[in-house]
């Protein structure tokens, strides 16, 4: 079900029933006072209807211009005056409606990335298991025919094991339920709860009356059957974190400032100014969009274009935050600060993004709309149907409880968890790890891929691709420059000569000039190899290529590639004979992007692709009415890989890229996406099965129970074979084919 990933806490008060969530601003009720962003922790909200009941409560609110809820970082974003007490203002305008809220701190962030939850929910797992156990044995005595004060004793016995163990286990639906009537709304736990009340209050009315039977098993047989489906969807979820948070790691927080007077002190971000000059260290990040001043290196600006080459940087080059300064000291003039940067940039669209794809409806998010409020209906007419007609409250009392047990929601579910739990299972072992178990049913659902190129579909490392045609001794002496660097041109050469068993050759006074090459002395003769202008050459390439000169002759070009992973051709191909069309994505320049797409038979490509262009393709293919999946490793990818229907990310790729990715290809063999895709389909099917199964259980078993000849116990049992069938559909899934 939508809420089995949330055992405790306040309730979803807008799960069952709720529509698309409307626009979010207030035009109306704007403040005509300075407006401030105010960030508010949500810690219970799990699905697309919490989203609408907290965006419309708060947009209804005075003084509120936007708000906008990120379900992945569980907190909302609130554009509205900036007066004292707004905050509080709206945080007991949240708990009003039901919602959980508190100020956003560093402690709530990392309280999003523990486990809590899952301990929480195994913990009453385990008490509702020994309840339920304890009472099945000391149940045994009345089924053997205990009568009397005997059988008294027994059911009290069992009602002071039942009673706390019922108290702890069922918690998570008791608050839940209360929550959402408070709210004046209805979700799957106010049946749910009701159902495991009734059970406990029939067998207590049983038991002061000297009753036959008690069914206190039948409640702890509830809570224990819908705790495992709540901790097996929890499961599901535990690994997703936000590629927003990732992204937002790469922020410098300190910075190194030059005086005028050539003096230097570090102070924190919020004290630079735009036109102060920072100085940004071999090694370190740089800490504001900007142009370099003074000084020569190479960055790593993989950030923007997804690209592994280091880009050459000098005086009036730009450069952005975040972006790696790898080889020489650098002054920069700061341009674009905090939130201007690109870096925020890039982070607000992934988090837009990740918004977008939140409001996704599951199948399990569709059945919860009706469920509970058939259920309930059913309940109400069976108790005062029967005891209209018979006269016999108790007996009313009796069928509606065995009504309620026997539709409880337990199958329901089990219905997606065990799916999921045993599909994500089978991707382990196949190479994929599944982070959520909504974004493996939006897989089944994709008619389109976008892959971006550098590091998915291609290696992300250069290789030498005309070593065989250089002039004898090239490779030798372009080894021997190249032995002492970290460049990755420079590790490329040396593993071609490695490769063709070359040795370079020794070499004296190699100086490395960052930005530009290396130069040394053999032979007697200079030797230069690097970028085209620093050695002379007049000539230029449309591939990536490194340029020896010898003495005075003229430069001779080592030329490299990123070579397509060995199974890329094969990828493409089977998703294109599926019926999937194929979209190469990159941020990389026109020729080796049209080289990769024709390597590997794809006929639409986009080159030099920005981080916001790759947003804005996904977008357009979802306004189309596509339904996207992306593969992609940069972090320019981040916010792309956020907003498709679903993504997947090499296990290689950048931290930020993985945690907005839904799937990750932990062997880096991208042919894994094409199996996970298919095998979603599968899974699909099983939701579907378990789902049919479920509602045919009901269609029988409800007019038996309805008719009276079902007890609660009886109604309990059938439940738990129902929930076994389901589980057991599930497993099936896990079994390699």
């Amino acid at each position: 079900m939508t809420d089995a990933a949330w055992p405790s806490g306040m309730a979803c008060p807008a799960c069952a029933g709720a529509p698309e969530p409307p626009e979010t601003t207030n035009p109306a009720g704007a403040p005509a006072s300075p407006l401030r962003r105010y960030e508010i922790s949500l810690p219970s909200i799990h699905c697309a209807a919490c989203i609408t009941g907290v965006e419309r409560g708060l947009a209804a609110e005075p003084g509120v211009a936007a708000a906008r809820v990120n379900l992945t970082l569980k907190r909302v974003a609130v554009t509205a005056e900036d007066a004292p007490g707004t905050e509080s203002r709206l945080i007991e305008a949240l708990a009003a409606r039901g919602f959980e809220a508190r100020p956003l701190d560093a402690a709530a962030l990392e309280a999003t990335r523990t486990d809590a939850v899952g301990r929480d929910l195994l913990a009453r797992i385990g008490v509702a298991a020994f309840g339920l156990m304890t009472v099945m044995l000391l149940s045994v005595s009345v089924w053997s025919g205990a009568v009397d004060s005997t059988r008294d004793f027994f059911h009290w016995i069992s009602a002071l094991v039942a009673m706390p163990a019922i108290a702890f286990a069922a918690q998570p639906f008791f608050s839940n339920a209360w929550a959402a009537l408070r709210a004046g709304r209805l979700d799957m736990d106010v049946p749910i709860s009701t159902a495991i009340l009734l059970a406990v209050g029939v067998s207590l009315w049983e038991t002061a009356n000297s009753g036959d039977h008690a069914f206190f098993d039948a409640a702890l047989m509830l809570s224990f059957f819908l705790l495992i489906g709540r901790y097996l969807a929890h499961l599901t979820r535990a690994s997703a974190r936000s590629a927003a948070a990732e992204i937002a790691a790469l922020e410098v927080h300190m910075a190194e400032r030059v005086a005028p007077d050539g003096s230097r002190e570090t102070v924190p971000m919020d004290a630079v100014r735009e036109g102060d000059i920072l100085a940004v260290p071999v090694g370190a990040r740089v800490p504001a969009d900007g142009a370099v001043t003074r000084g020569r290196s190479e960055i790593d600006a993989s950030m923007l274009t997804g690209e592994t080459m280091p880009e050459a940087v000098a005086p009036g080059s730009a450069v952005r935050a975040g972006m790696m300064n790898l080889s020489g000291p650098l002054l920069v003039r700061a341009e674009a600060l905090g939130d201007e940067t690109l870096l925020k940039q890039i982070a607000r669209l992934v988090e837009a993004a990740e918004q977008s794809r939140g409001r996704y409806a599951s199948l399990a998010d569709r059945a919860s709309r009706w469920y509970s409020h058939v259920v309930n209906i059913l309940a109400i007419t069976a108790f005062f149907g029967w005891g209209l007609l018979s006269g016999d409250w108790r007996l009313a009392t009796n069928i509606a409880a065995a009504v309620l047990i026997i539709t409880c929601p337990c199958a329901l579910g089990l219905a997606v968890p065990a799916v999921l739990t045993a599909a994500s299972g089978r991707l382990f072992r196949q190479g994929v790890l599944l982070k959520d178990g909504d974004s493996f049913e939006r897989l089944a659902e994709i008619d389109s891929v976008v892959f971006d190129k550098t590091g998915t579909l291609t290696t992300g490392r250069p290789v030498l691709t005309n070593a065989d045609a250089l002039p004898a001794g090239t490779l030798a002496l372009a080894a021997g420059l190249a032995e002492g660097s970290a460049h990755p041109l420079s590790r490329a050469i040396v593993d071609a000569a490695r490769r063709t068993d070359v040795r370079p050759t020794p070499l004296t006074d190699i100086v490395e000039h960052p930005g530009l090459g290396a130069e040394a002395t053999g032979d007697g003769e200079s030797l230069r190899l690097g970028r085209a202008e620093w050695v002379g050459a007049s000539r230029q390439s449309d591939v990536t290529t490194s340029w020896l000169r010898i003495g005075g002759a003229e430069p001779i070009a080592l030329r490299f590639t990123d070579e397509p992973r060995p199974e890329a051709a094969e990828t493409v191909a089977r998703f294109r004979a599926a019926g999937l069309p194929v979209t190469l994505l990159s941020g990389d320049g026109d020729a080796p992007v049209r080289a990769l797409a024709e390597r590997l038979g794809i006929e639409t490509w986009i080159a030099r692709a920005t981080p916001a262009d790759k947003v804005a393709h996904l977008q357009t293919l979802r306004d189309a009415g596509r339904k996207p999946l992306m593969v992609g490793d940069g972090l320019n990818d981040a916010a792309a890989l956020a907003a498709a229907h679903v993504s997947m990310s090499p296990a290689s790729a950048v931290d930020a890229s993985r945690s907005a990715a839904d799937l990750i290809l932990i062997g880096d063999r991208i042919d894994r996406a094409v199996d996970a895709w298919t095998l979603s389909r599968t899974a699909r099917g099983r939701i579907v099965e378990n789902f049919s199964m479920a509602f045919a259980y009901n269609v029988v078993t409800v007019p038996i129970a309805y008719a009276g000849f079902v007890t609660p116990l009886v109604a309990a049992i059938a439940m738990s074979f129902s929930s076994i069938i389901v589980s057991l559909n599930a497993m099936r899934l896990g079994r390699r084919t």
